[in-house]
């Protein structure tokens, strides 16, 4: 058995910072909290040079019993996952600054980034359920962070969808184990195939109905406008972008090593799913005035597109590539838009940015980058992933959903520039007071997270490699 500790430095880094933070913010003054946020940085770029060394030595392997891999995907998805967490620590600096439960905060936040890591290496059923567990209870408690009525009707809904669908997960493990006779995925790879069609059946749906609540997609994905536009901003940035992560490597994972060999028509089932949700999320934006809710529908809708990898998963290898970086992309392109919306915590309203370019040009120049990057407009890094993964819909007989991928993609250019607008309106701009600025913590965010939209899909054919290798089980 290899229980190698060393190749789980960033999951227990978090861990650790978590549990030295909550301990330590105990005895600290509320004044001196912030040294928790110190300690969640350093938890994260600690993961961050972990995994870096990984990549760079080629130091593949699975550790204790093959419950977990440290491969490509795990390395991508860490890499993704503590630098957008980092991100989001650097834009809640002034919303949580001085709050009673300031230390509370930092460390809910390290919990839910350890159980998203953990879900991208998953490599058996029990510690897929056992990740999805931790990476949502304290993403419950962050939702209700500020204590108001939107927050806690927001983690209300969350946590009876989140629990409706975990224990629809645990039903679906319970199946797959009674098919398979085993949960780590190396086994199942090999007893699925000749198991009863139906129990496989029942059972996948069940455990990819978790995934798909982490993800936002349809049908799981009611609690996401809600949650986004209750909780505080840089906790709807989170939910809107690290959760995907976890549950769409998992997935992933889970399709490509445990059911390749399976009769069940799973490509087509999550080719249907991406479809729908694409479309009512596109469709739903439309209308939206909100921009924290036209962010939620926006996230909807990047998940259909994610979602056509995973419906090709053994289909093409031009799937694992295409996932991961859309990913990486979605994440800092999305968070560098809730950056500026932290920035600017009196503009609720698409109205309310009216002649935002002329009060605030750099601020206008990121949502400019970043929201034309969520369409996929070059040279952003999400035009390099929606290019990657269209084309890994048609290499893998997809050519339909493809299709109206791009039909999607030229449709949700509408809601877009309805929020881009108003930026450079030269008549009746909004009041002042509505574009007044929180501080100089989320705006460097913006920036940072614009810069490397842009970086990535300029450098993006170099960084395109690292994406790529075999997944270990």
């Amino acid at each position: 058995m290899n229980e190698n500790l060393a190749a789980l430095v960033p999951e227990t880094a978090l861990c650790a910072a978590a549990v030295i933070g909550l301990l330590t913010g105990a005895w600290l003054p509320r004044r001196r909290q912030w040294t928790v946020a110190v300690l969640a940085a350093a938890a994260c770029v600690t993961g961050l040079t972990a995994t870096g060394i990984t990549m760079a030595t080629g130091r593949e392997q699975t550790v204790f019993s093959h419950s977990f891999a440290v491969d490509a995907a795990t390395d991508v998805g860490r890499l993704t996952v503590l630098g957008a967490l980092l991100l989001i620590i650097a834009m809640s600096v002034e919303t949580v600054r001085g709050h009673r439960r300031e230390t509370e905060y930092w460390v809910l936040l390290l919990l839910t980034g350890a159980g998203t890591l953990a879900l991208t290496g998953a490599s058996d059923l029990l510690m897929l359920f056992a990740a999805y567990l931790l990476a949502g209870i304290p993403a419950y408690a962050l939702a209700a962070f500020a204590k108001d009525a939107p927050g806690t009707e927001a983690a209300l809904k969350y946590y009876l969808m989140g629990a409706l669908l975990g224990t629809t997960m645990l039903a679906g493990t319970a199946l797959l184990y009674a098919a398979g006779h085993a949960t780590l995925y190396r086994a199942l790879h090999a007893t699925l195939p000749h198991a009863a069609y139906g129990l496989v059946g029942v059972g996948l749906i069940g455990v990819l109905a978790g995934l798909l609540f982490k993800a936002g997609a349809v049908p799981a994905h009611f609690w996401v406008p809600d949650v986004t536009d209750g909780a505080p901003t840089p906790v709807a940035a989170y939910v809107t972008t690290v959760p995907k992560i976890g549950g769409l490597i998992g997935g992933y994972r889970l399709l490509h090593e445990a059911l390749p060999g399976s009769d069940v028509n799973w490509p087509l089932l999550l080719a249907v799913i991406a479809a729908v949700t694409m479309t009512l999320g596109n469709l739903a934006a439309f209308f939206q005035t909100s921009v924290k809710r036209l962010l939620a529908y926006s996230a909807i809708g990047q998940v259909g597109y994610l979602l056509m990898a995973l419906a090709v998963t053994t289909r093409t290898d031009l799937a694992q590539k295409s996932l991961l970086f859309y990913i990486a992309a979605y994440a800092v392109t999305n968070l560098g838009v809730f950056a500026v919306v932290t920035e600017l915590p009196h503009a609720r309203t698409l109205d309310d940015y009216r002649g935002l370019a002329r009060r605030h040009p750099g601020l206008a120049a990121v949502l400019v980058v970043c929201l034309l990057g969520l369409v996929g407009t070059p040279p952003t890094g999400v035009f390099l992933g929606k290019l990657e993964i269209f084309s890994a819909a048609v290499d893998g007989g997809f050519t339909w959903l493809a299709a109206l991928a791009v039909v999607n993609t030229v449709a949700s250019l509408f809601y877009y520039l309805r929020w881009l607008a108003p930026l450079f309106a030269t008549t009746a701009p909004a009041p002042a007071e509505a574009q007044t600025v929180l501080g100089r913590w989320a705006a460097g965010t913006a920036y940072t997270s614009g810069t490397v939209s842009l970086a990535l899909g300029i450098a993006g054919g170099a960084l395109l490699p690292l994406t790529t290798g075999p997944l270990l089980r």
